[in-house]
């Protein structure tokens, strides 16, 4: 199977909040969604919606709450059904959710590293905040990630999409919020051009 055999037609982060709302697992939305969430508006169409969940709850805690979805997790351009990818799972953070009567793709979750109450990035393990300071909460309640995160991801590929991300979120945050994006990107990316704009 090729992930573009089918196109994708997210849910939006009220569908997926309610799907989860039982749970009790934290998870949050991640990617653009979550800048969006935190300007408290939608700025921009999103092509698809991304969540952030502990990678060792996802198949006793998450995977239940997305029974309607055939999961399948990514990896190089590769998917492969979740029953057939165990072994993938602690080397690969990326499931697609395929709605199959729908033939659409309905959701991406990142499976994250965390330990003992903590999120820790895959990118750099020396990044850690417990979930208690990663999850913010729009006015209705729906998880996000807080601006900071989903920026120092977002800063490896630098898109023009991540580019106007950047610009819209700055003024919202403070000097404090400022040098600790600045200090992650710092720590992952070197340099970064970014880097003056968080001055």
């Amino acid at each position: 199977m090729r992930w573009h055999d089918f196109e994708w037609d997210a849910w939006r982060p009220h569908e997926i909040a309610r799907r989860l709302a039982p749970i009790d697992v934290p998870w949050y939305v991640a990617g653009g969604w979550a800048i969006d969430l935190f300007l408290g508006r939608e700025r921009r169409e999103h092509e698809d919606l991304e969540i952030g969940v502990p990678n060792e709850r996802f198949l006793t805690g998450v995977a239940p709450a997305l029974s309607d979805l055939e999961l399948y997790v990514t990896d190089s351009g590769h998917v492969t059904p979740l029953g057939e990818a165990a072994d993938r799972l602690p080397v690969t953070h990326q499931t697609w959710g395929l709605d199959r009567g729908a033939a659409v793709w309905r959701i991406d979750v990142f499976r994250e590293p965390s330990r003992e109450g903590e999120w820790i990035c895959r990118r750099d393990d020396q990044i850690r905040l417990p979930y208690s300071e990663l999850i913010e909460r729009t006015p209705d309640g729906i998880p996000y990630a807080r601006p900071e995160v989903v920026l120092l991801f977002k800063a490896r590929s630098a898109r023009p999409k991540d580019e106007s991300d950047l610009a819209a979120v700055l003024p919202h945050l403070g000097a404090q919020r400022r040098r600790l994006l600045a200090g992650w990107i710092e720590c992952v990316h070197p340099g970064h051009f970014w880097l003056p704009d968080l001055a």
